[in-house]
């Protein structure tokens, strides 16, 4: 992995030199823009609309928007003079429990590692969030912006989740939600949920999960390179708007079917049935003494 930025972590009168990493990557399967005719790659310009003339970087300033068509130009070194002093250190200002804090606040993962000067000093912020059960509340500038962040002890290193600021998660107020009596869900229907809810619960798993359009795509760009043809698959009918209820009792159902199925494994009632035939061929204790008697 190529460390993506340098800088410390400072609470308190406490610095620790550290380098951040991403921790997660996309797998997405990319596609380029191809020219049908000759299957050229398709390139952008920059082009200004007032002139119809293609611009180099060198021709390009950074404006922000203020009224339509209307702008104010920034220079580099005007943006540069602003940026705060979290540009080239983790600040934390709070501990706090991880309970806290809503998912959806989180943005994106990076990996940190201390420097050789950093190890000792790293190891015990990583043991007081242990031992303490918290996380770390800070601000850091990563690529020109600054983030609101947490730091968490994550398999045997820290991890950086970058967040959004408060006025950046949206209000559910313009949502158009259910209210009145008439949505409210009748007792025998909760019951349903509820238990519909507890044949689902388990463990997360990820290794259960997968990522199945992009292993079709992946899986049709391989037939494609042997000169194959994909025949084309139908797709799922949109399921039908049921009666809550009978979608309710269905699901559970469902469920307990698929659990008898689990539990009693293909050919389960052979091993017995064939005891039975074995008994039955057998003679009756008293014969086979009276054969023994015979014998003697």
């Amino acid at each position: 992995m190529r460390a993506i930025w340098n800088g410390a972590i400072s609470f308190g009168l406490v610095t620790i030199p550290v380098k951040l990493y991403t921790a997660t990557e996309s797998k997405d399967v990319r596609f380029h823009l191809l020219h049908k005719t000759d299957g050229a790659r398709i390139i952008e310009k920059r082009f200004c609309e007032a002139e119809n003339v293609e611009v180099g970087w060198a021709d390009l300033v950074r404006g922000y928007e203020v009224a339509k068509g209307e702008y104010v130009i920034l220079a580099p070194e005007e943006i540069d003079a602003v940026k705060p002093e979290s540009s080239t250190t983790i600040e934390i200002g709070d501990f706090v429990e991880l309970t806290e804090i809503d998912p959806i606040y989180f943005e994106k993962s990076y990996f940190l590692e201390p420097t050789t000067v950093g190890s000792r000093p790293f190891n015990l912020l990583m043991r007081a969030l242990d031992e303490t059960g918290r996380i770390a509340v800070a601000r850091v500038t990563i690529r020109t912006r600054e983030r609101l962040a947490t730091l968490r002890t994550y398999d045997g290193t820290l991890v950086l989740e970058t967040m959004f600021w408060p006025d950046e998660i949206r209000s559910t107020g313009g949502l158009d939600l259910p209210q009145g009596a008439e949505q409210k869900a009748s007792s025998r229907e909760l019951q349903m949920a509820e238990a519909l809810v507890q044949n689902l619960s388990g463990r997360f798993d990820p290794a259960q999960y997968r990522d199945q359009y992009r292993a079709a795509l992946e899986e049709l760009i391989r037939r494609r390179m042997k000169g194959e043809q994909r025949n084309s698959r139908r797709r799922r009918p949109e399921p039908k708007i049921v009666d809550l209820m009978d979608a309710l009792q269905a699901s559970v159902a469902a469920m307990h079917q698929r659990k008898a199925t689990v539990r009693r494994p293909r050919g389960a009632g052979k091993p017995r049935d064939a005891a039975k035939a074995s008994d039955a061929a057998k003679p009756p204790a008293a014969s086979r003494r009276k054969r023994s008697i015979r014998a003697a």
